[in-house]
């Protein structure tokens, strides 16, 4: 198989006055290419620190971490900067959004940060990423002018542009109403059946019925890690809600 995301024994301490607190405890975790993965757990779990140290926005004190055949465990730490340029694309639950920019040049920034210039023509690879996000006709709004599920779609976006070997969500819906967090992962669903491999940080167990595997934490470790046979269909659940009702940003997505 082809494994995306490899840990061994991945351990984190952080040092709180004269006291040591183990955020993880020996962490063992494979993601395969493709696979859509919820990781769960009540705060204090650990599962915020893991999704840092898989995103390279943190380090293990201890194990081993392997992301798209590329052992993060010996590399310097003043290069997990153009890793996570180059391999990642977050969401998360805050949009993280420039106020006074277009959805197109929100989406273009990861690119301006790519040394290796992977991508020659920044623009088109933004409006491309857009449409892939059915916001195709969004292009010039800035964040103020769009919904909190649009505005959510230009992360996704941006998320996209650099053409990750991974997403990673953190709460991607923590901020959404119910309708716009089952059209958000609706476009998450799409994506993976796409072929984009997706790991999703949340605490609602409604939310993680959509994904294909559900990883569940407890004190700095792994309680259970099942394969969801019958993922909950968004667009599905979408429907029921009623047409009458069906935001347009939706109804742009489903043709997009």
């Amino acid at each position: 198989m082809d494994k995306i995301i490899e840990t061994k024994g991945l351990t984190k301490i952080y040092k709180v006055g004269d006291i040591d607190v183990h955020a993880l405890n020996g962490i063992d975790l494979t993601v395969e290419r493709g696979e859509f993965t919820a990781i769960m757990g009540a705060s204090g779990s650990g599962k915020s620190t893991l999704m840092n140290i898989l995103g390279c926005l943190d380090e293990p004190t201890a194990g081993k971490y392997m992301l798209d055949g590329v052992d993060l465990s010996t590399m310097p730490k003043n290069q997990y900067a153009d890793i996570r340029n180059q391999k990642i694309g977050f969401v998360f639950q805050v949009f993280n959004l420039l106020s006074r920019t277009s959805a197109l040049e929100n989406v273009e920034l990861p690119l301006l940060y790519d040394r290796m210039r992977r991508i020659p023509d920044p623009g088109k690879a933004a409006l491309e990423a857009l449409k892939r996000v059915g916001l195709g006709d969004r292009v010039d709004h800035q964040p103020s002018q769009l919904s909190g599920g649009q505005q959510q779609r230009v992360a996704i976006a941006r998320a996209l542009v650099n053409q990750p070997a991974i997403i990673l969500a953190d709460e991607p819906t923590g901020n959404l109403d119910t309708r716009t967090s089952i059209d958000i992962m609706t476009l998450f669903q799409e994506l993976n059946d796409q072929g984009i491999t997706v790991v999703l940080v949340t605490h609602e167990s409604d939310i993680a019925t959509y994904a294909k595997r559900v990883v569940t934490m407890r004190d700095g470790r792994i309680l259970r890690d099942v394969a969801v046979e019958s993922p909950r269909n968004a667009k599905e659940d979408l429907a029921r809600l009623g047409p009458e009702e069906t935001h347009g940003e939706f109804n742009g997505a489903a043709n997009a």
